[in-house]
């Protein structure tokens, strides 16, 4: 079974393509939502008001190179820097993307 997560937006051009820098592809476009893909990950994003910004969007990469790496392009947009959670054993940072969803970047380690 699969599966996509969905959010109401007001911005989805910028949020959008915010997404798409991060990495993730656009899977499916309809009338007034976009679907993306980053791996097996699907989350959608659709033309409502309010915009929902409640929860956070993780992204799991394969190394602490590809964590670094998308801090360095994500860097305005981060609200730490990479480091390493001994509670989870992860490597991590988090940024916002243009509407104030939490975003974070992880390997498991």
């Amino acid at each position: 079974m699969d599966g996509i997560v969905f959010f109401r937006t007001q911005r989805l051009d910028s949020v959008v393509d915010f997404y798409t820098d991060l990495g993730a592809e656009t899977w499916l476009e309809q009338p007034d939502c976009t679907i993306l893909r980053a791996g097996s990950f699907r989350f959608g994003f659709c033309e409502r008001e309010p915009a929902e910004t409640e929860g956070i969007l993780t992204f799991v990469v394969d190394d602490r190179a590809a964590v670094d790496e998308l801090y360095s392009e994500l860097e305005t947009a981060a609200t730490v820097e990479p480091r390493f959670n001994t509670d989870y054993d992860i490597y991590q940072f988090f940024a916002e993307d243009p509407e104030g969803r939490t975003v974070e970047v992880q390997v498991f380690e």
